[in-house]
């Protein structure tokens, strides 16, 4: 069993900015797994699939970013989910250039709200798949930067994007070893 994760803020007023990169992320997955149907539970919405034998859930906290490990939690508790081996969260990473993916194994928040509310419920050891979105000209700038869309020049990007972690996401759903999906992934642009 495993859970999908996108962060990011609930309501329009966020809809398709870089901070809510990791909802666009789990749209796309749930087109490519055939979901249509996501409901309200676990402060989230919450989606259902069978790949390959394995049952997966999507998830979209709806408790906005930094209270993101609420939601979570919630689902691991319910389903009695081994983080350190079934937990995926794709989100926004500004350390990366626009368009490049990194998935790591465990780490620190590193200044990210939402991954600092899920290491507080569950720590440091779960699956990420860091979207890269580019950084801010300054620090003063940083939180109208990832609460911002994409220009049109970077649009082509963050879609593909989007569409390379989808596909990142369901080769960590069925991979035996991770390390090669790491190989694969973290090296594109």
């Amino acid at each position: 069993m495993k859970l999908i994760v996108g962060l990011g803020n609930p309501g329009e007023k966020y809809s398709k900015t870089r901070h809510n990169i990791g909802f666009d992320v789990i749209d796309m997955l749930a087109e490519d797994l055939k979901i249509s149907v996501f409901r309200e539970k676990f402060q989230g919405l919450i989606g259902e699939a069978v790949v390959k034998d394995e049952k997966v859930f999507l998830l979209k906290p709806q408790t906005f970013m930094n209270l993101s490990g609420n939601s979570i939690n919630e689902v691991l508790k319910f389903y009695k989910i081994n983080p350190a081996e079934d937990l995926i969260v794709i989100y926004d990473d500004m350390d990366l250039d626009l368009g490049k993916l990194k998935i790591r194994v465990k780490g620190s928040p590193g200044g990210h709200n939402g991954i600092k509310s899920i290491v507080s419920h569950i720590g440091e050891n779960f699956i990420r798949l860091k979207c890269g979105i580019g950084k801010a000209k300054s620090r003063e700038e940083t939180v109208h930067f990832v609460l911002g869309r994409f220009s049109k020049e970077e649009s082509e990007d963050a879609e593909s994007m989007i569409l390379d972690a989808s596909k990142a996401a369901q080769s960590l759903i069925t991979a035996k070893d991770i390390s090669r999906v790491m190989q694969k992934y973290n090296q594109k642009k």
